[in-house]
C-alpha cells in the first residue's frame, strides 16, 4: 500500500509565498508509486482548506505522515509542531522545542554559546526601545538588524550609521517584539544541510554570492541574480570544520529530520560563525538545502524518502515512551 502523505503549506507568515513554492516542489518530487498525496493549504488569514487538522489522536486515519512545509511564524516556530503532537501523526522535521529555539535567533545563539559554538556578537532590543543607540554602543558599524523570529531575510537591514540603525530598528520591530542587532561580518556566506535524527550527517557546504549588499529577500526570491557555488571552494580543513559545526549546532538545539545551518567566514580572521539554523529550509527550485544534498550524492526524490522515513522512525520511538500510568 502507498504511504499517505499530507503536505501542509501557506500559513500566517511573511513567508507564505515561499512556502507554497516549496510545497509544489515537494509534491512534484514525491514518488507517485510510493505515496498518495493530500494537500492542506492555510490561507494568510489562517483558514484551512479543505479542512483543518484536528488536535485529536485518531481523527485523521487517512494520513500516515504529515510533511509541514511552513516557513517562519505559525509553522516553523513550534506552533504547528504542537498541533501535530496533539493530533499524533508522524511528521517530518524538528519537534516543538527544537523548532521554537531555532526560530528565535536569540535563543539559538544562547544555546550555541552554552555549547561553546561560535556566534557573532549581538544585543537584544525590545519593541518600543527608546535608547537604541545606547544599547548598541558596544558594537561597531556596520550592524545587521533582524526580527528575532522570522526567516527568508524578511525585515532585515544593514545599518552603517546611527540614523540607519534607528530606521532599521523601527522596521524590524514591525515584524517582532524582539529585535537582534549583530556585528556585521566582512567575509563569505556559507550554508550546510543536515539530515538525520539521533545520528545526523552534514552535506557538502555551499557558498552564497549575493548580487546586493547582503542576501536579502529580494535577492533570494525575486531578482534571480544571486549566485551559488556547490560545493563551496574551501580548504579541506575549513570544509570539515564547517560540517562539524553544522552537526553540533543541530545537536545543540536537539533538531531532528532536517535543517540548514548558515555561516559567516570572516575574511580578516578566518573565523567561522554560526549565523542561524532553519528547521524547515526552502524546497523551491533555487533552494540550497536539496541542492547541497544532491551534490553530496542524495538526489531530491531519495531525500524526500529519507525525510519521511526519519519521521516514521521518530514517531515509532515516541510510541515506546510511557506518558501515563
Amino acid at each position: 500500500m502507498k504511504t499517505r502523505v499530507a503536505v501542509i503549506s501557506g500559513g500566517r507568515t511573511g513567508e507564505h509565498d515561499v512556502s507554497v513554492r516549496s510545497a509544489k516542489s515537494i509534491v512534484a518530487g514525491l514518488d507517485p508509486a510510493k505515496y498518495e498525496i493530500s494537500e492542506y493549504f492555510i490561507e494568510r488569514e489562517g483558514k484551512w482548506k479543505p479542512r483543518p487538522i484536528l488536535p485529536e489522536p485518531g481523527a485523521h486515519p487517512e494520513i500516515d505522515v504529515v510533511f509541514p512545509v511552513l516557513h517562519g511564524t505559525f509553522g516553523e516556530d513550534g506552533t504547528m509542531q504542537g498541533l501535530l503532537e496533539l493530533a499524533d501523526p508522524p511528521y517530518v522535521g524538528a519537534g516543538v522545542m527544537a523548532s521554537s529555539i531555532s526560530m528565535d535567533k536569540e535563543m539559538m545563539k544562547r544555546v550555541c554559546k552554552e555549547r561553546s559554538l561560535p556566534v557573532v556578537d549581538y544585543v537584544v532590543l525590545r519593541r518600543g526601545c527608546t535608547n537604541v543607540l545606547q544599547a548598541c554602543a558596544g558594537l561597531k558599524f556596520p550592524l545587521f538588524v533582524k526580527p528575532a523570529n522570522l526567516g527568508s531575510s524578511v525585515g532585515i537591514s544593514k545599518a552603517k550609521n546611527d540614523s540607519e540603525l534607528e530606521a532599521a530598528f523601527r522596521m524590524a520591530e514591525q515584524y517582532d517584539h524582539k529585535v537582534i542587532v549583530e556585528r556585521g561580518i566582512a567575509g563569505r556566506e556559507l550554508e550546510c544541510s543536515v539530515l538525520g535524527n539521533e545520528s545526523p550527517a552534514a552535506s557538502l557546504p555551499c557558498e552564497i554570492l549575493p548580487s546586493r549588499e547582503f542576501y536579502d529577500y529580494e535577492d533570494k526570491y525575486l531578482l534571480d541574480m544571486a549566485k551559488t557555488q556547490v560545493p563551496a571552494d574551501l580548504p579541506a580543513a575549513v570544509t570539515g570544520e564547517l560540517r562539524r559545526l553544522a552537526v553540533e549546532c543541530y545537536r545543540a538545539v536537539e533538531c531532528e529530520g532536517m535543517a540548514r545551518v548558515d555561516f559567516f567566514l570572516e575574511s580578516a580572521t578566518g573565523q567561522l560563525y554560526i549565523n542561524e539554523i532553519n528547521t524547515i529550509p526552502g524546497f523551491t527550485s533555487i533552494s540550497m538545502y536539496p541542492k547541497m544534498w544532491e551534490h553530496s550524492g542524495v538526489p531530491f526524490r531519495e531525500l524526500l524518502d529519507r525525510l519521511i522515513a526519519l519521521a516514521l522512525e521518530r514517531h515509532a520511538r515516541k510510541k515506546a515512551t510511557k506518558f501515563a500510568r
